[in-house]
């Protein structure tokens, strides 16, 4: 639960109060360029998430590439291979 509120909830709620902020703000105070702000800081949080999943993802490939390759030595084939 609390990944995703970290992944979704965060930046959403960021994202949302920046809106209000530029809303609020009429987009030419100060309060509008804070909204502003906030958008690039919602963006942010989700992009960081974002790379931080497929980090973790490619380590994931990484970890599977090296039990196919364990296995391939050990018998002599690929695990994906049929029996010849």
């Amino acid at each position: 639960m609390a990944l995703a509120a970290t992944r979704l909830w965060l930046p959403l709620a960021i994202a949302v109060a920046g809106v209000v902020a530029i809303v609020l703000g009429h987009g030419r105070t100060t309060l509008a360029g804070a909204g502003v702000g906030l958008l690039l800081v919602a963006l942010t949080v989700w992009m960081l998430n974002w790379m931080y999943r497929m980090s973790v993802e490619s380590n994931q490939d990484r970890d599977r590439e090296e039990r196919a390759r364990e296995y391939f030595d050990r018998h002599g084939r690929w695990p994906d291979e049929e029996d010849r």
